[in-house]
C-alpha cells in the first residue's frame, strides 16, 4: 500500500514493473489521500517502478526522453532468453516460494536442518586378532583387529570430527553357547576393547551393545527354549550382568539392542546398584524384524541357527522384534522404554522407518537416534559401485533426511566419508 515514489500529480497512470496485482484488488488501492489507476504491464528483467505518459516526462532529466532508466548504471547484461521462449503475461501469484531459493547464499540462510559429525556415531566390527578382515557384503568395511586396527580406525575418525563409536564383537564359536556367558565375561572381546579405548581416547564417547546374538550357538538376541519359544525374563537377567561387565569395562551408554520386555528397567536398576548411575541408555526402542539386517549378521556370524525336531529355532526375530506394518506400537514401546529411564530411543533400520523416528520425535523430549543399517549401507554402495547413483550426494542426502525426520544421533557406516565430505563442502 505504501510505495516509496509519488507520482508528480492526480491522474498520472503508473506502469509496476513486479508481478501484477490482482485486478479485483486494483481499484481499492489508496496512495497518499488519492485514487491511482494502474495499468497493466508485462514483467521486465527488473524490479524498477516507472511512471507512463506525461508523468515520465515529468520525472525525466530531460523531457526528449521517452523511456527513462531510473536505475543507477550498471555493467550488469540482462539474462539472454532461449530461442522460441514464449511471450507470456505474468502468473498472478502474490507469493512465489522461489524467491527463498534463488542462490547458494539465501538457501544456506534458510537451511532448516544442518547436519555434521557430531551427529553421527559410528559401528566399528572388532575381531580377536591382529589383521583387518574385509566384510565382502560391506564394501570398504572390515572386522578390525582388536589391538592395532580398531585403535587407527577410531583415530581416523576422530580426525575428522566424529567422536562417538558404537563397538560389535565377532565372537569366535568356540565361545559361544546356548546361553551365552561370553557377553558378560570381564576378560572378554567386547571388554577389552571397550577398555583399550578408553585408555587410548579418554575423551570418546563409547557406546555398546547389549543382546546375546553374538554369543548365542542359536543366533538369537535372547535364549531360545526347545519349542522355540524366547525366554524373556531369564534373558533380561543375563542382559543386566553382560551391561555391567560393559560399565565396568569403561562404557559411556549402554545400547540393549533385543528387544524383551522390561530390559529397560532393568539395566537401570543393576547399573545403579553398582554405581553406574552416570552410564547412560540408549534404548533400541523401535527396532523392526527388517531385511535389512543381513550384512552386519554376516559380519558378526550371528544370523539364526537352523533348527531340528528335537530344538526348534525360530528362522527369524518376529517373536521379539517389532512387525515392519506396525506404527502404533512403536509408541507403546517408546512410552515403557522412557518411564523405565531409557536416555536416548533408538529407531532401527532408519531410511524405511522415517514416520517412526518423527512419531518418537514428537511423543517425547528424549534425545533420538536412528540407525542407517548394514542393508542401507551396503545398498548404497553398490549402487554407486555400478554407477547408478553418485555416492557423496545419494549418501548425504539419506542423511540430511533422517536427521530431517527427528534423528539427533545417526548411527552410520558412512560416518567417516560423510565427515569427510562436509568438511569438504
Amino acid at each position: 500500500k505504501n510505495f516509496s515514489c509519488r507520482p508528480p500529480h492526480k491522474g498520472a497512470a503508473c506502469t509496476l514493473n513486479r508481478p501484477v496485482v490482482r485486478k479485483n484488488r486494483i481499484s481499492r488501492y489508496k496512495m497518499s489521500g488519492f485514487s491511482q489507476t494502474l495499468v497493466g504491464a508485462s514483467v521486465r528483467n527488473s524490479s524498477r517502478l516507472t511512471w507512463s505518459g506525461a508523468t515520465r516526462r515529468t520525472c525525466s532529466p530531460s523531457s526528449k526522453a521517452a523511456d527513462v532508466d531510473l536505475a543507477p548504471p550498471t555493467t550488469r547484461v540482462p539474462p539472454k532468453l532461449p530461442d522460441g521462449t514464449p511471450i507470456v503475461p505474468p502468473q498472478d501469484l502474490a507469493s512465489r516460494p522461489r524467491r527463498n531459493r534463488r542462490s547458494a547464499t539465501v538457501r544456506e540462510a534458510f537451511r532448516e536442518t544442518i547436519l555434521t559429525p557430531a551427529n553421527f556415531i559410528y559401528p566399528i566390527f572388532v575381531h580377536d586378532g591382529e589383521d583387518d578382515i574385509p566384510i565382502d557384503s560391506m564394501p570398504g568395511q572390515s572386522r578390525l583387529g582388536w589391538r592395532t586396527g580398531m585403535i587407527n580406525k577410531v583415530r581416523e575418525a576422530r580426525a575428522t570430527g566424529v567422536n562417538q563409536v558404537v563397538v560389535f564383537p565377532k565372537t569366535p564359536d568356540h565361545l559361544k553357547s546356548a546361553t551365552a556367558e561370553e557377553c558378560f565375561n570381564p576378560n572378554g572381546l567386547a571388554q577389552r576393547s571397550i577398555s583399550l579405548l578408553k585408555d587410548t581416547f579418554p575423551d570418546l564417547e563409547v557406546y555398546t551393545d547389549v543382546a546375546l546374538d553374538p554369543y548365542n550357538t542359536m543366533g538369537h538376541d535372547g535364549m531360545v527354549r526347545s519349542d522355540g519359544v524366547i525366554m524373556n525374563d531369564e534373558t533380561v537377567y543375563y542382559l543386566c550382568k553382560q551391561a555391567v561387565s560393559q560399565a565396568r569395562a569403561g562404557a559411556d551408554v549402554i545400547s540393549p539392542s533385543d528387544m524383551m520386555d522390561g530390559r529397560v528397567g532393568a539395566i537401570r536398576e543393576a547399573l545403579d546398584a553398582e554405581g553406574f548411575t552416570n552410564v547412560a541408555i540408549m534404548s533400541y526402542t523401535a527396532k523392526y524384524n527388517s531385511a535389512y539386517y543381513g550384512p552386519f549378521r554376516d559380519a558378526l556370524a550371528s544370523a539364526p541357527r537352523p533348527g531340528n525336531e528335537e530344538w526348534r529355532i525360530p528362522k527369524d526375530k518376529a517373536e521379539y522384534q517389532m512387525d515392519p506394518a506396525n506404527f502404533r506400537e512403536c509408541l507403546r514401546e517408546a512410552a515403557l522404554d522412557e518411564a523405565e529411564g531409557a536416555d536416548i530411543m533408538m529407531v532401527k533400520p532408519a531410511g524405511a522407518y522415517l514416520d517412526i523416528i518423527r512419531a518418537l520425535k514428537d511423543s517425547t523430549t528424549l534425545p533420538i537416534s536412528a540407525y542407517q543399517v548394514s542393508g542401507e549401507y551396503s545398498m548404497l554402495k553398490a549402487a554407486a559401485a555400478a554407477g547408478y547413483l553418485n555416492e557423496k550426494d545419494a549418501v548425504l542426502e539419506s542423511l540430511i533426511s533422517i536427521k530431517r525426520a527427528g534423528a539427533d544421533l545417526t548411527l552410520t557406516y558412512f560416518a567417516v566419508d560423510a565427515a569427510k565430505w562436509l568438511q569438504e563442502a
